[in-house]
């Protein structure tokens, strides 16, 4: 075996022992999950203000991470910077906010600095924190718990462990309220409108459809004209309406295929004669997702399209993977 492969033996085991450390330290970590947690939870959904989230170093970043996942499912959050905070930030703390600090130790000096401040203005102060006996743990009024017996690092040092403690917390805390709030996937997407997740949640197939041509043809069009419809259009179908454009059939590659091997003669056969009847429609404000789902069911490659019975347009499976749907 060569040296490579050796190095690429213990490289791979000094990653899973890192997972393997970090997910035993983690394992109780449920433990406080406790009636502390729940009064912070009851708290954040009483309070008329929003959570402040503050720390300093990678306890910092963490608080940034957690912001966002609070503001993206429906809880106000801030990020201040504890060492920002005593030169000024502590301006953005308004009456009904609530003051989220997190810290390992819970005894640094930009902390034990600005927990007093934050209890001068009668700010709930939650402290998150790695030691329950420390200088703000002491100060809060609760008290979440994400002590770690060591952390992912072998010297015991760099903060890896402790932060994820810390991340999962923050989780666990977004979690619980989204639950008790009954946010669900429509709230989730008024703050997700953009990316392909932002799609899934909000778009409508008719916003699709639009985007395409509108193929139709009339039942007496003949078969050559329906060809001629179906290849310009470029979406491997046609609809079949009466003159008031309600849907009465429609006609796809596979249906001009069945018909020359069907048929011996054929150059009087019209669209109503080639036509599938009563084909697969969806309203033009059905969410794309439920449509994608659908045409996989029914393994079809275009559906068409209403709007109260009218004839509306075209969506193709195409559409579906470019808009990031499939």
């Amino acid at each position: 075996m060569s040296s490579t492969d050796n190095n690429a033996q213990l490289i791979q085991s000094h990653g899973r022992e890192a997972i393997r450390r970090e997910l035993q330290s983690l394992q109780n970590l449920t433990e406080f999950i406790d009636d502390q947690f729940a009064a912070v939870v009851a708290l954040l959904l009483q309070q008329k203000g929003r959570a402040i989230f503050t720390g300093i170093g990678k306890s910092a970043i963490i608080a940034q991470k957690i912001v966002a996942t609070m503001n993206s499912t429906g809880q106000p959050a801030l990020f201040m910077h504890a060492a920002d905070a005593i030169h000024g930030d502590l301006g953005m703390i308004q009456p009904h906010d609530v003051v989220i600090a997190i810290s390992k130790s819970g005894n640094t000096p930009e902390i034990q600095s600005l927990a007093p401040l934050l209890k001068r203005n009668n700010n709930p102060l939650v402290a998150m924190v790695g030691n329950i006996q420390s200088q703000l743990a002491l100060q809060a009024d609760y008290i979440l718990n994400t002590t770690v017996d060591q952390e992912a690092c072998p010297n015991n040092l760099a903060p890896t462990t402790s932060t994820t403690a810390q991340l999962l917390m923050g989780d666990a805390l977004a979690i619980a309220l989204i639950q008790m709030r009954g946010f669900n996937s429509h709230d989730f997407s008024k703050y997700h409108p953009g990316g392909a997740l932002g799609k899934k949640l909000y778009l409508q197939c008719g916003s699709i459809a639009q985007q395409n041509a509108k193929p139709a043809v009339l039942p007496n069009t003949p078969w050559k004209e329906v060809i001629l419809t179906i290849t310009k259009n470029r979406l491997g179908a046609t609809a079949v309406v009466d003159e008031n454009q309600c849907v009465l059939g429609v006609v796809t590659d596979g249906d001009i295929r069945r018909m020359l091997e069907n048929h011996s003669s054929f150059e009087q056969l019209t669209a109503n004669e080639i036509m599938g009847k009563n084909p697969i429609t969806v309203p033009h404000d059905a969410m794309a997702t439920e449509v994608a789902a659908l045409m996989q069911e029914k393994k079809i490659t275009q559906i068409l399209v209403t709007q109260q019975s009218i004839y509306f347009g075209v969506v193709h499976l195409h559409d579906l993977y470019r808009e990031g749907i499939l």
